[in-house]
């Protein structure tokens, strides 16, 4: 696909990789549709992605609500005319060990914690896709949907909602791959490993020393070459039902 003068809608846009994606798709000329819970900084990258001379609008949406993501979705064909493509990023960590034992007592992992990420982070790729490939079959267009996993689909320690929920979102993938083919859809997904994105860069340098130790490039991530990736599978019309891993090498 020729990203130049296409709508491209992307969640969680306000920060982190959403935002590198929104730049880098704004660098290829698209229109962009950027999607986020936080207003204020949704906006901020509109602006951004506005000086590098792209067109973008900006709403506030909860992916955890049918309702807020269906009229997203109507609201950006309405104002763009059409919907080429859907990066599926928004997503929120959770973590704990399912059963943790301190001083003789016995805690577990508690539901809400559970819920809340999946919710977000697998319903909310669910309804965005959904509505994504709706909007797409409605239109004629042949489209592409992007969902963003992460390594941890493999299973990582403390991270049992987490990683259930990118497990997930790895075998919508490459189900909706088979979907939707007959209609001209492509459907993929980026696992990546750890990015050096806000939420990483705020952790204690200790335990960042130790997650990079663990990766065979001894090093995080940069959110741009975790978006290359992005940028790539909007390109290549061949490429549908993959998981792209970007990870440095790890493997979990």
């Amino acid at each position: 696909m020729e990203i130049r003068n296409k709508v491209i809608a992307i969640t969680g846009s306000g920060q982190g990789l959403g935002r590198q994606f929104a730049i880098d798709c704004a660098l290829k000329g698209a229109r962009l549709a950027l999607l986020d819970l936080n207003y204020d900084k949704v906006k901020k990258v509109a602006g951004e992605c506005i000086e590098l001379g792209a067109e973008a609008n900006y709403y506030k949406m909860d992916v955890t609500s049918e309702n807020d993501v269906k009229e997203c979705y109507e609201q950006i064909v309405k104002d763009f005319g059409s919907l080429h493509a859907s990066i599926n990023n928004a997503g929120i960590l959770r973590d704990g060990l399912l059963i943790k034992e301190k001083n003789g007592e016995i805690s577990t992992f508690p539901l809400r914690k559970w819920q809340e990420v999946i919710d977000t982070n697998l319903t909310g790729v669910f309804l965005c896709g959904r509505e994504a490939a709706f909007n797409m079959v409605k239109l004629k267009i042949r489209g592409v949907i992007i969902n963003i996993s992460s390594l941890s689909y493999h299973g990582n320690l403390g991270q049992t909602n987490y990683s259930a929920a990118k497990a997930g979102v790895c075998s919508l993938t490459v189900l909706w791959a088979k979907e939707l083919a007959k209609y001209g859809i492509r459907v993929v997904a980026i696992a990546p490993g750890f990015a050096a994105t806000e939420m990483v860069n705020s952790l204690r340098e200790d335990i960042k020393k130790n997650f990079a130790n663990n990766i065979p490039l001894k090093r995080f991530a940069e959110p741009a070459e975790i978006s290359s990736g992005i940028i790539f599978l909007l390109e290549n019309d061949y490429v549908t039902g993959e998981i792209l891993q970007i990870s440095g090498g790890v493997r979990i």
